[in-house]
């Protein structure tokens, strides 16, 4: 089973909840399954799954996770299924749900024991047969490209004030930025978060400068220790997260000074340490979905070094999917971006020219996180990847990544 989460965002771009997106098998290398197979396992709720055996807490604090279910699922034991309170769980049903009296009073059913339901893929022609289910619904989640969504919106706020409106599929900030000026929308999903910078401005904020050359110091072969120290001491922020590593790693040792901090950790650890604590720190006049990004297609990618065959090159893989939204953080080009931090060889390749051997970890790191799963299946054909191992990957890497929120540590 493949799964990724996609986040959706209020309209100050803050993260407000996740949907779990999932595939059971690959029918690209099954075909069979789109016929008759088709319904092998309907019954399971892929995404409670999830949830059960990772926890909600590892998915996301506090937030809603919206899980699809199916015209089959749906009739599921959900409290059986997954313990996580109800009131965080967001059951999400299509128009493959039909409006009889079955499936309303199950639906009722399940509101009334704590879940919220939420609704997509309904065309204009249904809004009025599925009136007794959108009766029942929390949010209602519009196609941008699909249909005319402020119509829409004039709809079903005049006929459903109770639900929630969520416009999906917006693949730019000025879309983003236009239906937030018009109003009326709790959620918004979509790429428009991370759509690479083209042109750029021509200064790189004060702020940012003194992280960039602690990134150009560590980023050379072969740097000192010493050097990264002395500049490390100079931000009162990233001294105490440093301290507070080391003191966790030798309980028993007496920390002297930065640079004996920094001699404890070694070279390659401390390297890897600052490419995370400086990027958070980088990213923080961003959404925090950016930052979020960031270090999971770095651990992601990471994570799949041995899969691909690049055992050897996952400490590249790491600082590739770590930098794969700088261009976003700098607000330049990512050419520009890369220059600036003094990035290079197969890294840049993959990153500007989508070439070399990192380049195709890149593009399947980028595919995965949307859930473009007829893309990720082709691709996993073509490098001869097992659906298993990669989940684990992807899975191990949200669960670092909760850790690292937690405690600041990054391995």
């Amino acid at each position: 089973m493949l799964v990724a989460l996609i986040p959706m965002f209020d309209e100050n771009m803050a993260v407000r909840a996740y949907s779990i997106f999932s595939q059971k098998d690959n029918f690209l290398l099954n075909p069979m399954l789109l016929g008759s197979g088709r319904n092998d396992g309907a019954a399971r709720i892929e995404g409670l799954e999830v949830i059960q055996s990772m926890g909600i807490e590892t998915l996301s604090d506090d937030k809603e996770v919206f899980v699809p279910i199916t015209n089959i699922s749906v009739f599921v034991d959900i409290e059986s299924e997954c313990d996580a309170p109800h009131e965080r769980i967001v059951l999400l049903i299509d128009n493959t749900i039909p409006p009889v009296e079955m499936y309303v009073n199950r639906l009722q059913e399940l509101k009334n024991k704590g879940y919220k339901l939420a609704i997509r893929k309904l065309n204009v022609s249904e809004f009025e047969a599925y009136r007794p289910i959108l009766r029942l619904m929390d949010y209602v989640l519009l196609n941008n490209r699909r249909i005319a969504i402020e119509k829409a919106k004039i709809y079903f706020g005049k006929l459903y004030p109770g639900a929630k409106l969520c416009a999906g599929n917006i693949d730019s900030q000025e879309t983003f930025e236009k239906l937030k000026a018009t109003g009326g929308y709790e959620l918004y999903e979509g790429s428009f978060y991370r759509v690479p910078i083209t042109k750029g401005q021509t200064d790189v904020a004060p702020l940012k400068v003194n992280y960039i050359k602690l990134l150009n110091t560590v980023n050379n072969n072969n740097f000192e220790l010493t050097e990264a120290a002395d500049i490390i001491s100079r931000d009162t922020a990233l001294t105490i997260s440093l301290l507070k590593m080391v003191n966790r790693m030798a309980v028993n040792s007496e920390i002297t000074s930065i640079r004996h901090a920094a001699a404890m950790l070694g070279q390659r650890e401390l390297k890897k340490w600052i490419n995370t604590a400086v990027v958070n720190v980088l990213y923080a006049d961003k959404p925090n979905e950016i930052t979020r990004l960031s270090l999971l297609r770095a651990k992601f990618a990471e994570n799949l070094a041995p899969i691909f065959e690049l055992a050897l090159k996952k400490d590249e893989l790491f600082l590739m999917g770590l930098f794969s939204v700088l261009d976003v953080i700098l607000e330049k080009p990512m050419e520009e971006a890369l220059d600036i931090v003094h990035v290079v060889g197969e890294i840049r390749d993959a990153l500007i020219y989508r070439k070399g051997k990192l380049a195709p970890v890149l593009e399947f790191v980028e595919q995965y996180e949307t859930a473009n799963w007829q893309e990720v299946s082709r691709l996993m054909i073509l490098q001869n990847l097992g659906m298993d191992e990669v989940t684990e990957a992807y899975l191990s890497s949200l669960k670092w990544y909760r850790e690292l929120m937690r405690t600041g540590k990054g391995d």
